[in-house]
């Protein structure tokens, strides 16, 4: 017997769930890597669709109605049935799609996805697994086309078009050669001498790059740089040799802090970043790309 047309389709009904789990459309849009439009416009649709209201919205958020609530509970096990036949999908092809590609921020692929794919062999041994580097933009772009199943990505939010999650916290730092004249200052740098301070920087469409052009965007933006390099090593090696300061991750420059062949300059600015896993939105990451992200959030 064929549904009834007034039946939802199962990506409204997860967007409902987490109207109703979160308290609002706007928080449950950016958790499935939605518009707060494109959300508003489903729930409508939704409500037109089974001929009653499902939320009472107000300024302090949305909550189900007392037949919303019903929707709701209703909801949840169609969801979680969707969601144990997806998992037993997963089972039966977990042998012939034990086949994982994975785009990475520069950053995580040098420094953190090592230890993640050890974790992932010394789970399931007969993943294959191919890792591919790019700027956080183009992560973005590769993961939105279909290139990869699981991408990590640096910056403030989740790219358009993607769901993500926050796998891991990190923050910038501007380090300098042992001899430039920063390396003995006591009071931390402003955010105005930052921006106004040719600084040795990431491309653009780097997380790096992003993250702080957005944290001295109060202060008039960055100035020009004095040189534009296209990896971590690359901006290390123009530190050490005095090309200039040097903004870039944390995790990039343990070493070179703990044996002071650079130094780290205190700055006023909060340079603290998301790491996060994305994949397409509505698309959960499914079989290898699922247990590498359970992995990232254990490690």
């Amino acid at each position: 017997m064929p549904l009834s047309p007034r039946v939802p389709e199962l990506g409204a009904l997860e967007l409902l769930l987490a109207v109703a789990r979160l308290g609002s459309v706007g928080r449950a849009a950016a958790e499935l890597g939605v518009s707060q439009p494109a959300a508003s416009a489903r729930i409508k649709g939704m409500e037109r669709q089974i001929g009653v209201p499902l939320l009472e919205r107000s300024p302090r958020g949305s909550r189900p109605t007392e037949t919303g609530r019903v929707v709701v509970e209703w909801a949840r096990n169609v969801v979680e049935a969707a969601q144990a036949l997806d998992a037993g999908i997963d089972a039966l092809r977990g042998h012939r799609d034990a086949r994982l590609t994975v785009v990475a921020s520069l950053t995580v692929a040098e420094y953190l996805m090592p230890g993640w794919l050890l974790a992932l062999h010394q789970a399931s041994p007969g993943t294959s697994v191919i890792l591919r580097t790019a700027n956080s933009a183009d992560v973005a772009s590769h993961v939105l086309a279909g290139d990869a199943d699981l991408g990590f990505v640096e910056g403030p939010t989740t790219p358009p078009g993607l769901a993500g999650a926050v796998v891991a916290a990190d923050r910038l730092v501007v380090v300098v050669a042992p001899s430039h004249p920063w390396a003995r200052r006591r009071t931390p740098l402003t955010g105005a001498e930052l921006a106004a301070t040719p600084l040795v920087l990431r491309e653009p469409g780097s997380g790096t790059r992003e993250v702080l052009e957005q944290a001295l965007a109060p202060y008039g933006g960055a100035t020009t740089p004095r040189l534009e390099l296209a990896s971590s090593t690359a901006l290390k090696a123009a530190a050490m040799t005095g090309a200039g300061p040097v903004c870039l991750s944390e995790l990039a420059v343990t070493e070179e802090l703990a044996t002071r062949r650079l130094v780290a300059v205190p700055v006023e600015v909060d340079l603290a970043r998301p790491l996060r896993a994305v994949w397409p939105a509505g698309h959960r990451p499914a079989g290898p790309a699922r247990e590498l992200l359970g992995l990232t959030r254990k490690h």
